[in-house]
């Protein structure tokens, strides 16, 4: 018996040690106390070049972690598993993680840059009074096409989309809201409508289009586009800022109608354990210099108002992606739907996309 107690005891000892050891190989390579920020973020959507300042002038680790969609980001911070101390989910999200308890109001006072932001981009309907997300960067959606292959066609309205030249010459990027807020703007509706005629309509409209779509396709319609192998892309407005970086022959418009106005955010979970270095972070960002860099990296739009003056007037006044108070009085923010309303949507995209075989 005695010597199976000195068994344990050597075995519990040998576990004690090496708790101890990991925890200060943890602790010496930043990844645990006070000096470490976990960030989740979209990919490649934040100049590595600024991590890397960021850690040298406050001596905070980073680890970056990347999601593909909101709704993996939502699914991971919702199952608590990771202590993600910021994320950058889009304004629906927010919405949904407000109902869920999935955030930690923003302490203002320690955001001092917080004043660079255009008033514009505030209390939004979202998040009134920014209680819980800052802006980081917004944009639209709309059409990129190649004038050349279009035949004339200015698309203006979404209606150009169902041009009969356009056979088999259009690129759908594959997301839900945007098709279906496509659809729906296209009929004179707004693209949070969830009046079940209004969505038929819609429906039956987009089938209509189906002998001008070639595909719906996900991050591959940028090289497909860039590459010409489509003349027409229903695409985000900073995705068509890459794509015409790499083909100079190509434009983009947002329709007249209207369509989606977009904002991803910089939020504090409720997992977070670094909350004071979250928001550090948060101001570093909000930075005018920082803000002007990060967005010739990225090449979204900024809603800091002070960084915007520090940008070469080819990009702050490029009025495709910063459009005009005219423009921006027809744009929508997305609603969150609610779960059984999303449910619908999807079912109707589904369905679109089946009549496309």
């Amino acid at each position: 018996m005695k010597s199976l107690v000195r068994v344990f005891v050597s075995v519990f000892a040998a576990a004690f040690i090496l708790m101890g050891v990991a925890a200060w190989l943890n602790s010496s390579q930043g990844y645990s106390g006070g000096n470490t920020l976990t960030i989740y973020n979209w990919g490649d959507y934040i100049d590595p070049e600024l991590l890397d300042r960021f850690q040298e002038e406050t001596g905070i680790t980073v680890i970056y972690q990347t999601f593909d969609s909101n709704e993996a980001m939502l699914t991971k911070i919702g199952q608590g598993g990771t202590s993600f101390d910021v994320a950058m989910p889009s304004e629906y999200a927010i919405s949904k993680m407000k109902e869920e308890n999935l955030l930690i109001p923003l302490d203002h006072s320690k955001l001092p840059n917080l004043n660079n932001i255009d008033s514009r981009f505030m209390n939004l309907s979202f998040d009134e009074g920014n209680t819980y997300s800052i802006p980081y960067f917004w944009g639209t959606v709309g059409i990129v096409y190649n004038p050349e292959l279009t035949q004339g066609i200015d698309f203006n309205s979404w209606d150009d989309l169902w041009d009969p030249r356009l056979r088999n010459n259009i690129l759908l990027a594959d997301g839900t809201r945007e098709v279906m807020g496509m659809g729906l703007n296209s009929l004179g509706y707004s693209l949070n409508d969830t009046n079940e005629p209004h969505l038929q309509a819609a429906l039956s409209k987009l089938k209509q289009l189906s002998p001008n779509v070639k595909a719906v396709v996900g991050d591959e319609i940028k090289m497909m586009l860039a590459n010409e192998e489509a003349a027409v892309g229903l695409v985000w407005s900073g995705d068509a800022s890459e794509i015409m970086g790499d083909n100079e022959k190509l434009d983009y418009i947002v329709p007249e109608e209207g369509s989606n106005l977009w904002f991803d955010n910089m939020v504090i979970p409720k997992t977070a354990t670094h909350v004071e270095a979250a928001h550090k972070f948060i101001n570093f960002m909000l930075d005018p210099e920082v803000a002007a860099q990060n967005t010739e990296y990225v090449g979204y739009s900024t809603p800091n108002k002070a960084a915007l003056a520090l940008l070469p007037e080819d990009i702050s006044g490029d009025t495709r992606f910063y459009p005009d108070a005219e423009l921006l009085k027809r744009l929508e923010v997305y609603n969150n739907l609610g779960k059984r309303m999303l449910a619908h949507y999807n079912e109707l995209f589904l369905q679109f996309k089946m009549s496309l075989d």
